[in-house]
């Protein structure tokens, strides 16, 4: 019972830290958590997964996240470009990404004006990280 209440506790935390503020996204595209858990084999560190569904024309503004992060795409195609690993890319679903810690997300949107797309994000960061940060 004491692992599921934390479980809880983190997926909560998880809502909090991966909010998105309505200013740096697109109307209609959604983060929803999955999973939060501490990595015991990995002391003060945490791995969490979230979907990110795109809108049609959805997009995100420059942002970092938080330690390293792997993207794989469920549904659609997602524009991607960080500052460590290239220019900007498009990924079809079943293609994945990463990003490195200390990089920035310079592109983050949907490559469809008339469809949806969406992605897993898996981070491994610091405990409590807020785990999106946008630039101002």
């Amino acid at each position: 019972m004491t692992r599921t209440l934390s479980g809880l506790a983190a997926i909560a935390m998880l809502a909090s830290a991966v909010s998105f503020c309505p200013q740096a996204r697109a109307e209609g595209d959604q983060v929803k958590p999955v999973r939060a858990e501490k990595l015991p084999n990995v002391p003060g560190k945490s791995l969490t997964a979230v979907v990110v569904n795109y809108a049609p024309g959805g997009k995100s503004t420059s942002h970092h996240h938080a330690g390293s992060v792997f993207a794989y795409v469920l549904s659609g195609e997602i524009r991607s470009e960080n500052s460590a690993t290239g220019p900007a890319k498009v990924y079809k679903a079943g293609e994945s990404f990463f990003e490195p810690p200390g990089s920035s997300h310079l592109v983050s949107e949907n490559a469809s004006a008339t469809e949806p797309a969406s992605l897993l994000a898996v981070f491994v960061a610091d405990d409590g990280a807020q785990l999106t940060n946008f630039d101002k």
